[in-house]
């Protein structure tokens, strides 16, 4: 067939192609070690991007029939889930992950699926334009490396309620000896990948400090079955910690929502902490132990001691695996990286996002540690497979080598060269581990899969409906007075310690005098 697209709109694609391989790119190489002595990490990925190239077109159009990217983006933005800064930017990049190394194999054109690609692309490009609408960036690598992603009304309830802190008092060392606990729990419950954690910002807090927003998720009993029994005593399924340190700038908070600092992040700089949960069915952050800083002490140091026990037993667990599980376990982790999307909707499937398609699992013979490694190295760090080359007299964005790591689409479809619409109907698939068996952990309780399901149609946060949903900072910070402004900061500060009624037009003068008067001034 020949494409019905237009030359603009190859054009665009390829453009988002090129930005695609560019950032991610710069991020295999500079940013992370894929490597683990229990899984097999890279025979994972590999196949992670397959049942990706298989699923994500059919799976993403069905979830467009229920709720827009736009409104999906702007419905994350609102909470902290797996529908984050790295989840809607790499997923993009897995499904052209997936193509190349079947372009590569001889198994696929450039020229084939050509209407899954156009709309997988598309879908994830209008996605992240929605979830980064604060910055008005596609990606924080478009923002020199910021990913300033909340809403003004949202970082002043964090900063207000803030509770202080210096080292060597009980919540400063509570704070510190957490986030050591839940970052070994979450690396481990995502199959030794960091998945699980995320971060934003960073937002300015007066003349010398920043506030970094550290989000945790997918740490309760819900989508992964192997956290069934395991997270059962886990209070929640995601937390979030907005973290301000002095004299600390954030000069990197990345497309894999990573950060560095100048100088390097150093708890006794930490002044300030909250602690919150949110997710799919919630409007908004909800605080977690805010009543005085006695109280968030005594929650983070039990729910340490809870992570810590439950990170002991899914060692257990996993120590019990055979090689087939410990890569299943891995490539689901990986590849289901949009499925918060579809619990947003209501619309999620544990089949859609915990088996392996058919077309996938016949490469799992290939799938040696050897093979796994040299693929992914070629295919994303050395940019050495054929398929990528381009002219000898070309030089790619970071590296300068004459490839590069994404194929673009070629213009000849627009003219009579033959191409193909898409990879067709999902197949059947399956997989090596249980099944799933309890409830799924959330902020309305714990709820089976039909009750999760229906809570999330039935949510409708009010940042997301008309008339405040396009409500941007912008806006109002021209209008503070519009009376529907109001009604969404207060809203927003509904249950806010410091924050509660008073509405738009603080500024943060206001906000350190309210903290001062609390005494919480640092």
């Amino acid at each position: 067939m020949v494409a019905e697209y237009s030359y603009s709109d190859l054009l665009d694609l390829n453009s988002w192609i090129r930005k695609n391989s560019d950032a991610f790119y710069w991020q295999c190489t500079a940013r992370t070690v894929q490597e683990s002595k229990l899984f097999p990490v890279n025979p994972y990925i590999a196949m992670s991007y397959l049942n990706a190239w298989y699923r994500y077109p059919a799976l993403l159009r069905k979830l467009e029939q229920h709720m827009s990217p736009e409104e999906l983006g702007d419905r994350a933005r609102e909470v902290s889930s797996v529908a984050n800064i790295i989840t809607n930017g790499i997923m993009s990049q897995f499904y052209l992950g997936g193509r190349q190394m079947l372009i590569d194999m001889g198994m696929l054109r450039p020229t084939d699926a050509l209407d899954d690609v156009m709309y997988v692309l598309d879908f994830s490009k209008r996605l992240n334009l929605a979830y980064h609408r604060n910055h008005a960036h596609t990606l924080p690598s478009d923002a020199n490396q910021r990913a300033q992603l909340l809403p003004e009304r949202v970082v002043q309830v964090f900063d207000a309620d803030a509770f202080a802190v210096k080292p060597g008092d009980r919540l400063h060392t509570a704070v510190v000896r957490f986030l050591a606990q839940i970052s070994q729990y979450a690396f481990l419950s995502h199959c030794e990948c960091r998945l699980g954690i995320s971060n934003s910002g960073p937002y300015k807090i007066g003349g010398n400090a920043e506030m970094l927003v550290r989000d945790f998720v997918d740490l309760g009993e819900g989508d992964f079955p192997w956290l069934d029994g395991v997270a059962a005593p886990v209070a929640h399924n995601n937390y979030t910690l907005p973290v301000v340190l002095k004299d600390t700038h954030f000069n990197i908070v990345d497309d894999w929502a990573s950060f560095e600092a100048t100088p390097g992040y150093d708890h006794d700089n930490m002044i300030a902490v909250g602690l919150y949960t949110s997710d799919y069915l919630s409007d908004g952050y909800i605080p977690v132990a805010m009543d005085n800083p006695a109280t968030l002490a005594d929650f983070l140091e039990h729910e340490r001691e809870v992570l810590h026990e439950a990170t002991s037993q899914l060692w257990k667990v996993m120590a019990e695996w055979r090689r087939e599980q410990l890569l299943d376990a891995g490539l689901l982790v990986y590849y289901s990286v949009p499925k918060d999307l579809f619990h947003l909707a209501g619309i999620y499937d544990q089949d859609d996002w915990m088996t392996i398609e058919e077309r996938a699992q016949r490469f799992k013979p290939l799938m040696n540690d050897e093979y796994g490694r040299d693929l992914i190295a070629e295919l994303v760090g050395y940019i050495s497979l054929s398929s990528q080359q381009g002219s000898e007299y070309t030089m790619s964005k970071w590296s300068g080598a004459p490839g590069d790591m994404w194929s673009t689409i070629p213009y000849s479809v627009l003219g009579d060269y033959p191409s193909t619409p898409t990879v067709g109907a999902p197949r059947a698939g399956s997989t090596s581990l249980p099944p799933k068996t309890s409830t799924w952990t959330t902020t309305a309780g714990r709820l089976s899969l039909a009750e999760v399901n229906e809570r999330a149609r039935a949510t409708s946060p009010l940042a997301a409906q008309a008339p405040y949903r396009f409500l941007d900072d912008r806006w109002v910070k021209d209008n503070p007075g519009d009376p529907r402004v109001q009604e969404l900061y207060r809203h927003t500060q509904a249950s806010s310690r410091l924050l509660a009624g008073r509405g738009a037009g603080l500024t943060r003068a206001d906000i350190e005098a309210l903290r001062k008067a609390d005494g919480q001034s640092a």
